[in-house]
């Protein structure tokens, strides 16, 4: 399991990512992770998560970027104090990479900002990297 975090505005992105041996089927190119994570304002006033940028790496170097409204469907909105947690999926064509990226966030003043997804790795457990 690897980990990361980070706070940019008073909003804290906690990550935690896990490999899922039993839906990967690396003879075939084919390792999947699972990530959860916990936004929380950690502000004075509320918050929405308005969109995702996504930079993933494998094992190659190979990038990709996923950009999108939301996150699972919602743009939660996040009262001080509050928290939204949600898993989502990664597959990769290599047993190891990274993931890295942000949240546009709209503040209640009307004003967005990116809050940053630290950078968390992907690993099988036995493979070398």
């Amino acid at each position: 399991m690897s980990t990361s975090v980070a706070v940019t505005n008073g909003v804290r992105v906690e990550v935690r990512s896990r490999y899922l041996a039993q839906r990967s089927e690396p003879a075939s190119g084919r390792w999947l992770f699972a990530y959860t994570i916990r936004i929380s304002n950690e502000g004075s006033t509320p918050v929405q998560l308005v969109s995702r940028h996504w930079v993933i790496t494998d094992a190659h170097g190979r990038v990709e970027e996923v950009q999108g409204p939301g996150v699972v469907g919602q743009q939660p909105i996040l009262g001080a104090g509050e928290s939204f947690e949600y898993t989502s999926y990664c597959p990769l064509p290599t047993p190891f990479g990274s993931m890295t990226g942000t949240y546009r966030m709209l503040a209640n003043s009307g004003e967005t900002f990116d809050a940053a997804i630290a950078p968390f790795a992907l690993t099988e457990p036995y493979a070398v990297n």
